[in-house]
Formats: C-alpha cells, structure tokens, sequence
C-alpha cells in the first residue's frame, strides 16, 4: 500500500510523563520529513498541539478535522494547511478514517482509545484494510496489550492481533515498519 497520509490519534493532554510529548515531537518531524500528510484532531493543546506545531515546523501538510462541540473544548489549531469543523465526532471519526491511508495512535485518554477501537473494529469488519501502529511510549499501551492479548486467548477475535495492530516504542520503528 502507499501511504501518502496517516491519520494520529493521540490526547488532547500531555499526560505526565514527557516522554509522550518528546515521541509526538519527533512523529511529527518524521511524517513531514516523508511528506506525509497528517490527519487529525484539528486541536492545538496537548499531545495534538505538539504534533501538529512539529509537522508545521518542518513544512509539513495536516488536515485537521474538529467537530463543533470541541472548538472550545481542544482549541482548534489556527495555522493548519486545512481544517474542517463538523458537526459531530462521528463525521470528525469518519473523515479521518476516509482521508487517511494508516492510523497512528500515541497516548491519550477516552477520545483517543475510542477512535482507536473505532478504526480497529472497521478493520476486522473489513470496511477497510489500513494498518493501525500504536507507539507504545514507555509501556503506555502495555497494559491494553495484555487485555487484547487476553481477548485473542478467549475466543472472541477472529484474527491473530498482530495482523491488525502493530506495537512500537519509538516513531521511527513505527516509519520501518509502516507498509
């Protein structure tokens, strides 16, 4: 598959540990670097602001998608290549789905989880065949890992999880492996 943009799910917070915004700092460089066009959010605070203010910085293209109800809420971004308001988080998860060719998750709350199981749920429905790396930032994700893994053990997917979830520390390994 060629990718020619990636959509990232990441916390409208920093979370408190600064590897998590050194990691959406360095994600940010390197989808520029590639020229690739970042799909997100559209917010300017936390994870989301950093990510996007390191795309900017390296002359990267970002289309931000931010639903009416969160402009206040995560500040949408004002320097944005584009930026779509819509009306709901569904338009806003729909939109990222359609415009993206692979999804990034780094660490983040509710939303973030939620877009997250969203995009992987319409993997395994085959609504679409784009690959979901999530940067595991410190063993951020290892806990959900081990849940997953207990779901696989249990009976209830219907595929192995790596073949719809690729686990990295670092976004570089996450750039190796991307395909």
């Amino acid at each position: 598959m060629d990718i020619q943009s990636v959509a990232v799910f990441c916390g409208s917070k920093t979370g408190n540990n600064p590897l998590f915004a050194q990691h959406a700092k360095e994600l940010g460089k390197l989808i520029a670097m590639l020229k690739l066009k970042l799909i997100y959010g559209g917010g300017s605070k936390g994870l989301m602001g950093i990510l996007a203010d390191s795309v900017l910085a390296h002359d990267g293209q970002i289309m931000g998608i931010i639903p009416e109800v969160l402009i206040e809420w995560e500040h949408q971004h004002k320097g944005l290549t584009e930026l779509a308001i819509v009306p709901d988080m569904h338009v806003r998860k729909k939109m990222i789905f359609e415009r993206s060719d692979a999804a990034i998750v780094l660490p983040g709350g509710f939303g973030t989880l939620d877009e997250f199981f969203e995009m992987l749920t319409w993997n395994q429905l085959k609504i679409h065949d784009k690959k979901t790396y999530i940067l595991n930032s410190d063993g951020f994700y290892n806990h959900l890992l081990k849940h997953l893994r207990q779901v696989q053990k249990e009976g209830f997917l219907y595929d192995p999880i790596e073949e719809r979830i690729i686990f990295c520390n670092t976004p570089v390994e996450i750039f190796n492996k991307i395909g």
